[in-house]
């Protein structure tokens, strides 16, 4: 059975965004194309609207496009290694916290829960979510 593929103001409606953010997303290099319809108008995978909500969860946790992008599509295949090294540095950070001026003590963890809902948003990807 075939995929239904969507045009990108559909996808657009779907995910709640304009047709120029689809655009810009795709610039990016955060969504692909799936092919082209007889018009010669762009056509998505319907996953692609959950693509778009993880990036604008991303991005309201603090990540710029471009960092999004990049991790989108570097074709690292160990997730779970890097999630590791960030725990790793999460700890550390963690660590700096406790040992750091009380003043900085408050900012040091505003970093450190930052990080770590960002660790839990990567972790509830779907594999085939991300681009190949």
């Amino acid at each position: 059975m075939t995929e239904a593929l969507i045009r990108i103001g559909e996808l657009a409606a779907k995910a709640g965004v304009s047709p120029r953010t689809v655009d810009h997303y795709t610039n990016l290099g955060l969504l692909a194309p799936a092919g082209r319809s007889g018009g010669n108008y762009r056509l998505y995978r319907e996953q692609d609207a959950d693509v778009i909500a993880l990036v604008k969860e991303l991005e309201a946790g603090g990540l710029p496009l471009e960092e999004i992008a990049k991790a989108m599509t570097s074709g690292e295949a160990d997730v779970t290694g890097a999630l590791e090294r960030i725990g790793a540095d999460l700890d550390l950070l963690k660590g700096a916290a406790d040992a750091a001026a009380p003043e900085l003590q408050g900012l040091l963890a505003v970093i450190a829960g930052r990080v770590q809902s960002l660790i839990t948003i990567a972790l509830q990807i779907p594999p085939d979510l991300l681009l190949p």
